[in-house]
């Protein structure tokens, strides 16, 4: 038992940043929407798990590739090599939809705490922990924080046992997961564009360029010092060829974590939609307005702990998205505006940096004073990614197959048909939503 323990606990002590990346997917926005999936149209929206792994897999590894061929940011190789108006379009579609999104994650953590103590505030925990974030973010290294918070995630899995004791028609699971189900109407597609939007999230392609562009960008100096000093007799020839076989094993590593990484994040969305489906949609429960209607989905596995597990998972996922948020949001305004700063540097060292996480926060907190409920704002936040993701994917199609930029690592077929495909996927699915609100 030690030994598998031992093992278990390795193998998260070495998550990466693709790990991360897939268990920040599964945010408080992320858990509504496929709750509101499940309970509104039942098995209908499950093969939507099949399309999407393969899509922000894509997706993803192209960031992370940008990330290690170019050492830096998304935004800083934007301001590089393309002109300024593709840079104000990005800060355009990005941006306001992060803000509403930390927003949203503040606002659904507190309305879950408040199922736990009734008697406290839903604002009053939301003003609670934006303080308690920006204290972590601030004086706490992010690795600290994911070290701690990934183990409250694990929650989420229990939506994995919900099906078993809700005994569904396996049958129709199958068929509903393999075979496409689509209702051209507003409902429907609103739901699809928030699912794509909440998996396929424009914050995510930031975070993941910058986390492995920071990995990289550490290993291969200790990789070049190492040679310098052991091999001053090699010719430029040879130190080129061990850095391109340094870069090879890299690439090679993070198309593996981040595989694993989405596909685990495709794995919750797709039981929390069986678990919401099975357990709210057979039992007449069709529109969840409350966090307390989310959580009784639990109940055929956790019983009256329900709204405690389900407030667990909330908690966990938003305290180790809404630092990936306000980081990503930081890393987008400091690369553009020049300034210098990290997750990992001291407040002293990167004043700016720190600064736009608080505003970010503090703007996202100012979210809760609108009158949105909780599990709207949630939903609207994916609907909105939906809408902004399609700009966000051609520009990492674009850069990823400049040569100029990625040299002999641009996209290869299946990259740019999956790519292709995610762009006019989310795009459709965007247009025909705009198109059914009028």
């Amino acid at each position: 038992m030690k030994k598998y323990s031992a093992k278990i606990s390795k193998f998260f002590k070495a998550l990466g940043p693709g790990l991360i990346t897939g268990a920040s997917d599964d945010d408080p926005s992320g858990i509504a929407t496929y709750s509101q999936a499940g309970a509104k149209f039942g098995l209908a929206t499950l093969w939507a798990s099949l399309i999407t792994f393969p899509l922000m897999a894509a997706i993803q590894e192209m960031c992370a590739r940008i990330g290690i061929m170019t050492s830096v940011g998304l935004t800083t190789t934007l301001k590089k090599h393309y002109s300024k108006p593709i840079l104000y379009l990005m800060l355009l579609f990005s941006v306001p939809a992060i803000i509403l999104n930390i927003g949203a994650d503040i606002a659904g953590m507190g309305a879950v705490a408040n199922l736990i103590f009734p008697s406290v505030s839903p604002l009053l925990f939301s003003v609670l922990f934006t303080a308690v974030l920006i204290v972590m973010i601030v004086y706490l290294p992010y690795q600290k924080i994911v070290s701690v918070l990934k183990y409250l995630c694990l929650s989420l899995f229990l939506y994995i046992a919900v099906p078993f004791f809700t005994h569904p028609d396996w049958g129709a699971v199958l068929k509903n997961t393999f075979v496409p189900t689509i209702h051209f109407n507003k409902e429907f597609v609103e739901i699809l564009v928030a699912i794509l939007g909440t998996t396929i999230s424009p914050y995510l392609f930031f975070w993941q360029v910058t986390m492995e562009a920071e990995d990289v960008k550490s290993s291969r100096q200790l990789i070049l010092a190492r040679n310098r000093i052991a091999r001053r007799d090699e010719d430029t020839k040879v130190l080129e060829a061990k850095t391109k076989n340094f870069l090879s094993l890299l690439i090679a590593k993070m198309r593996l974590d981040v595989n694993l990484g989405m596909l685990l994040s495709n794995l919750v969305m797709f039981f929390i939609i069986l678990a919401t489906g099975t357990a709210l949609f057979a039992n007449g429960i069709t529109q969840i307005d409350t966090v307390e209607q989310a959580a009784k989905a639990l109940e055929p596995v956790a019983g009256k702990a329900s709204y405690l597990i389900f407030t667990i998972g909330v908690i966990g996922t938003g305290f180790l998205a809404i630092p990936v948020l306000s980081g990503s949001l930081s890393y987008i305004v400091s690369e553009t505006f020049g300034w210098k700063g990290n997750l990992d540097a001291k407040f002293y060292r990167a004043k700016s940096f720190y600064i736009v996480i608080i505003i970010s926060l503090l703007l996202g907190l100012s979210i809760n004073y609108f009158g949105i409920s909780p599990i709207k704002a949630l939903l609207y936040t994916a609907i909105l990614y939906g809408l902004t993701s399609p700009i966000l994917i051609a520009i990492v199609l674009h850069i990823s197959n400049n040569k100029k930029i990625m040299k002999e690592n641009t996209n290869g077929k299946l990259s740019n048909v999956l790519g292709w495909l995610t762009l006019i996927i989310m795009s459709v699915a965007a247009i025909a939503l705009i198109y059914l609100q009028f």
